[in-house]
């Protein structure tokens, strides 16, 4: 019988308490249900940071390239060797291998290009004439005008390889031959590193001139500004070689390649202002011919396709490959590319680039 005081006592204590605690509870639910939903709203948005932190690599980069899948390869550029033979201080495409895709393995990719809607290819390196003397290049030219009926086949030189020899076995299959030359002062080009020995770079360019005429192919010019040539007027040498488009380039760094630890090549030196740029093409303005491209015009608006044929994605100032489109396809590689289709055709990337349609008086 004497157990029944203390737990009657017991029962009394918490039966107050059970009173007490259920009034504080009824007041603390409509807070707590605030609180939770509050940290629900902010949780979501929590959660959404934190997923994108934790992506895998590249991740990130496919959900921003999902917008891409659309995007045709209508223009591409096939760097398909870094060797070349001049040693220009800005080269923002630099002998980091000396890899050269066997040469059905280079066709069986353009083929896959121009399955996936490719119009134009520009071969470029490096020097696309240091590797078999040419005729590797010249195969892949035919190839591309022959098999693939490509409306437009172009090259990029520095041409200082080239032979009469070339053009008479390839010539009718080449559109457009664009020659890199920066200055009309042979010393200019001595200090930018464009060149050789007894050649003479200006001496040659006339010579390449000839032989685009003589051989029905379209002339082109492309010049990269910088510090050595921002002062030069070079109007009447090119009204004097008159070719279809001169390419003008502001100097640009690229990460990798021209500046930074890794380089092969220290570019700070002759990079000029965008003032100097406009300077410069103020200068030249009655120039018709003149296309300028200003490092903003540049920024992601080139499909470029290394000697791996992979695309290289420039979005974050370094070259960042893509898997080869040899291994994944051309639709899946190029969400990797950062290309900007609107910028392309925003600087003129599409224009009358087939010799045919140019209607030229050779």
């Amino acid at each position: 019988m004497w157990l029944l005081v203390p737990l009657a006592f017991a029962g009394k204590v918490l039966s107050t308490c059970r009173k007490q605690l259920s009034s504080l509870w009824g007041s603390l639910v409509p807070l707590l249900l605030w609180l939770r939903a509050t940290l629900w709203l902010a949780g979501t948005d929590g959660a959404q940071t934190l997923t994108e932190r934790k992506e895998p690599e590249g991740t990130k980069n496919q959900e921003e390239g999902s917008e891409d899948q659309s995007v045709i390869p209508t223009s591409v550029n096939y760097h398909f060797t870094r060797q070349c033979n001049y040693k220009c201080g800005f080269c923002f495409h630099t002998a980091k291998t000396s890899f050269v895709l066997p040469l059905e393995e280079a066709k069986k990719g353009l083929l896959m290009l121009k399955d996936a809607g490719m119009e134009k290819i520009n071969f470029s390196g490096g020097e696309p004439f240091i590797h078999q003397r040419g005729d590797y290049l010249g195969k892949l030219v035919k190839f591309c005008k022959e098999d693939l009926a490509l409306p437009s086949v172009s090259i990029v030189s520095n041409g200082s390889l080239i032979r009469e020899q070339w053009f008479q076995s390839y010539g009718e299959y080449l559109d457009i031959l664009a020659i890199s030359c920066d200055s009309f002062d042979e010393q200019v080009n001595v200090l930018i590193g464009r060149g050789q020995g007894k050649i003479n770079h200006v001496e040659n360019l006339q010579k390449l001139r000839k032989w685009c005429r003589d051989y029905k192919v379209a002339f082109k010019i492309n010049s990269v500004i910088n510090r050595f040539n921002v002062e030069e007027d070079m109007r009447e040498h090119i009204k004097a070689l008159n070719p279809v488009r001169w390419k003008v380039f502001q100097c640009l760094l690229i990460e990798g390649e021209n500046s930074g630890e890794d380089a092969l090549r220290e570019a700070e030196r002759f990079i000029i202002s965008d003032e100097e740029f406009e300077d410069f093409l103020e200068r030249h303005k009655e120039v018709s011919c003149l296309v300028p491209e200003s490092n903003q015009k540049m920024k992601d608006s080139y499909l470029i396709l290394d000697e791996y044929m992979r695309f290289l994605n420039c979005t974050n100032g370094r070259k960042e490959p893509s898997k080869s489109i040899l291994d994944v396809g051309v639709e899946a590689a190029i969400k990797f590319s950062g290309f900007d289709e609107k910028m392309f055709l925003k600087r003129g990337g599409k224009y009358m680039w087939s010799k045919a349609d140019l209607r030229l008086d050779w």
